[in-house]
């Protein structure tokens, strides 16, 4: 043993005193040692203060060994790191890293994306010899700090410790980046498949449609929703919104010869537009990151360009699902939007409501709704209300006589409802307007009244006797009292539903306005 001792002082040259410099690394060494944190008996990594005593250590340990002449272990392993490891490790110095130490001592799992990897037993037994390499660094410097000058530990036995504390840090450090490397390319497949899924895309566009091209198509969706189920934190994460969302949205933006239902669909075409913007902006995603893909982070909810394009994949979709795959319910937003727009031309507050986003907006647009399905509860715009408070409707009963099986409380403002326009009708118009025409005075007068509230008063202008406008303003204020009541259950019942529908509604009034997209790739 002495022989082997004596053998590696004089191949390592480190007998005798300390230089000055020497003597001020070690003392700095002992220095930044003192500062250590610990916790639990081990040493404090996780706090603010803990981690950045223990960067300070581990440079100190670096000067140190320098100074003393340590020798450095091999780390040509590193040349096989990834990119992202080799800039952290981009020679053969020991760039010691606080994150590695902090691995070796809980070197149990590691958790990506919600799936939980585990360490090799060879990656757990180094991990130990790290410990115990840098227990020992610990002890010997406490050691070194009490001992009197006659009974200070020799310079080689500092300089033995630096070297195994390097060698055990240098095995570990290759298994565990290694391994690292191994468990972040798996966390990384989704986004890989996704990417080698939209090539096949890519490359099939120029071809006729086959099966086995819409098969490749339906993979591409079902990855999007997988990804969007580990790193779209930011909204639900749904993993259900499937390719049947796709196909109706390209169903509704085919050309037509003409609408059948007699209003205009361009509300139909903004919602699916936005479904297939939202689809394309993907596909343009992964065909650019397919370019970087070792600087995708594994951890996918850290890419902050693939979760702001999950987010409005997520929100379009979503919208796609309930809305644009059914052909009643979009009717029933086709309707309202146009009808909608016409009380802008009666009312040009409300134009500015929209433009402006007004929070009064919010009061007028749940009446309007209401309005627009008592004046035609047997219309394609009741399904939007029925969606929205499903508890108050029965089944429709069929047949030559269509009617529409209400609630009683419903049935109730219904029939004041009647009872309005009856009255108006009779009242507002003179006796020889067609009752077509006086019907619509009478709505118009009533959407008005609905659009300004009840401290303007649309009725000013009418030609009645001071009876007959006083009964129509009574009339007028009490029905739109009661459609209030509707008004607030329409939000309260669900409101996640109705800020949706508040959402696209004024998204179709606006004209289906783009979102911004990002100048610059983001990864």
């Amino acid at each position: 043993v002495l022989f082997f001792e004596a053998m590696f002082q004089r191949i390592c040259g480190h007998v005798g005193a300390l230089s000055s410099l020497e003597q001020t690394a070690v003392q700095e060494l002992l220095e930044s040692r003192a500062e250590l944190l610990t916790g639990e008996g081990v040493i404090d990594v996780k706090s603010d203060d803990g981690y950045t005593s223990c960067a300070n250590f581990l440079t100190r340990v670096d000067e140190a060994s320098g100074a003393l002449g340590v020798e450095i272990a091999p780390r040509g392993y590193r040349s096989k790191f990834s990119a992202n490891y080799r800039a952290l490790f981009p020679d053969s110095s020991r760039h010691y890293r606080v994150d590695v130490l902090e691995a070796s001592v809980d070197q149990q799992e590691i958790w990506v994306n919600g799936e939980k990897f585990e360490l090799s037993s060879e990656a757990i037994e180094l991990a130990q010899g790290l410990q115990s390499a840098w227990v020992n660094v610990i002890v010997f410097l406490d050691q070194w700090q009490v001992a009197d000058a006659t009974q200070k530990p020799e310079k080689f036995e500092l300089v033995n410790a630096l070297f195994t504390f390097d060698t055990a840090w240098s095995k570990f450090e290759n298994q565990y980046i290694s391994e690292l490397i191994t468990i972040e390319e798996q966390a990384r497949q989704l986004v890989v498949r996704a990417v080698t899924l939209e090539g096949h895309l890519h490359a099939s566009e120029k071809l006729p449609t086959t099966p086995d091209s819409l098969e490749v198509e339906h993979q591409f969706v079902l990855f999007i929703a997988q990804l969007n189920s580990v790193a779209n934190f930011k909204r639900k994460g749904r993993d259900d919104l499937g390719c049947d969302i796709l196909e109706s949205s390209r169903a509704e933006l085919r050309p037509r010869l003409a609408s059948p239902i007699g209003y205009s669909r361009e509300a139909a075409r903004i919602l699916a537009g936005d479904v297939i913007a939202s689809y394309n902006a993907m596909r343009n995603y992964f065909r650019k990151v397919g370019q970087c893909i070792e600087h995708v982070d594994p951890h996918l909810c850290n890419n902050a360009g693939l979760v702001a394009r999950l987010v409005d994949w997520e929100e379009t979709w979503e919208v796609g699902a309930r809305y644009v795959k059914s052909k009643p319910l979009l009717d029933s937003v086709c309707d309202l939007v146009e009808e909608i727009k016409a009380a802008q031309r009666l009312a040009p507050e409300l134009t500015t409501m929209i433009e402006d986003c007004d929070v009064e907006l919010f009061m007028v647009l749940p009446r309007l709704v209401v309005l627009c399905f008592l004046d035609k509860p047997l219309g394609g715009r009741t399904e939007l209300v029925r969606s929205l408070l499903p508890h108050r409707f029965g089944p429709v009963s069929e047949g030559s006589g269509q009617t529409l099986r209400l609630d009683s409380e419903l049935k109730v403002v219904y029939d004041r409802f009647k009872e309005t326009m009856t009255l108006l009708t009779s009242s507002i118009a003179p006796a020889s307007t067609p009752s077509v025409e006086a019907r619509r005075s009478a709505w118009e007068t009533i959407v008005r009244q609905a659009v300004i509230g009840e401290e303007a008063d649309v009725m000013r202008h009418a030609c009645l006797g001071g009876a007959a406008l006083a009964e129509s303003r009574k009339a007028i204020a009490e029905l739109l009292h009661s459609v209030e009541r509707w008004s607030l259950e329409l939000q309260r019942h669900c409101p996640e539903d109705w800020n949706q529908c508040s959402a696209i509604l004024v998204h179709c009034l606006t004209g289906g306005t783009q979102k911004d997209s990002p100048s610059k790739f983001q990864v």
